[in-house]
């Protein structure tokens, strides 16, 4: 094999590459939690001091917890973030204990309120197609509800929260904020300035990325990845049916 001619200049080509985060940059890895125990019409959820449904993680939720929590250990989080409910503090538990890492409460990251319909009403509504739940969906409004938070409060609250996790990080640092479905939905509302539930529908324990950049600039790089759930979906598909 003959050697490269040195009097040929060598070509300098622009290669694409993997996302490395900027030094003025903060990554949020948002981490729904495992799902929660089943609402029944005769027991309803107990509601925490700010009025919210509180109820634990179901058996299905925990194993989900302890998957999620073996693929971000892999991933070293600089920080871990929990609301004030306790299924993000028991979805991130198996994380914490693997990293050594205590988690922060920050109470505004907690789920959209809402009003009449908490203590798993919601959920029965839902089953049932009430005709207001439709409504909800379709108007793309939570206050359709009675006595529901609002899009516009709860898309305050929500960003407050979520820039108080920043400003504790610091830049150039990956953290992780174990958190719910509605409040995934609108912070990727606010990064893609999407319609308001176009993100509705995150997994239990799904994996969403959230880069904030030195200049404030908010982007999506990721959402609703479960793979660290195929062991659960592996042992459903050989189950038999009953």
């Amino acid at each position: 094999m003959s050697s490269p001619d040195p009097q040929i200049p060598r070509r300098k080509g622009h290669a694409q590459r993997l996302f490395e985060l900027p030094e003025d940059a903060t990554e949020v890895l948002l981490v729904r939690h495992g799902a929660s125990a089943a609402a029944y019409e005769d027991e309803p959820f107990a509601l925490n001091h700010e009025g919210h449904g509180d109820p634990p993680l179901s058996e299905e939720g925990r194993e989900q917890a302890e998957l999620a929590g073996i693929r971000l250990a892999e991933q070293s989080p600089a920080r871990l973030y929990v609301t004030s409910l306790q299924r993000t503090h028991q979805t991130a538990a198996p994380l914490a204990a693997r990293t050594g890492l205590r988690p922060f409460e920050i109470p505004d990251l907690r789920e959209i309120h809402l009003g009449e319909w908490e203590a798993g009403e919601y959920r029965a509504r839902i089953a049932a197609a009430d005709p207001v739940a439709i409504r909800v969906f379709t108007e793309q409004r939570w206050d359709i509800i009675p006595g529901a938070e609002s899009n516009e409060a709860f898309a305050e609250r929500v960003r407050r929260g979520f820039d108080r996790v920043v400003a504790d990080a610091g830049a150039g640092v990956s953290v992780a904020a174990f958190v719910h479905g509605g409040v995934i939905a609108e912070l990727c509302r606010q990064a893609t300035k999407s319609e308001p539930f176009a993100f509705l529908g995150a997994d239990n324990t799904s994996i969403s990325r959230l880069v904030v950049f030195g200049d404030g600039r908010l982007r999506l790089r990721t959402f609703n990845d479960t793979t660290h759930l195929d062991p659960i979906r592996a042992r459903e598909a050989h189950e038999p049916m009953i």
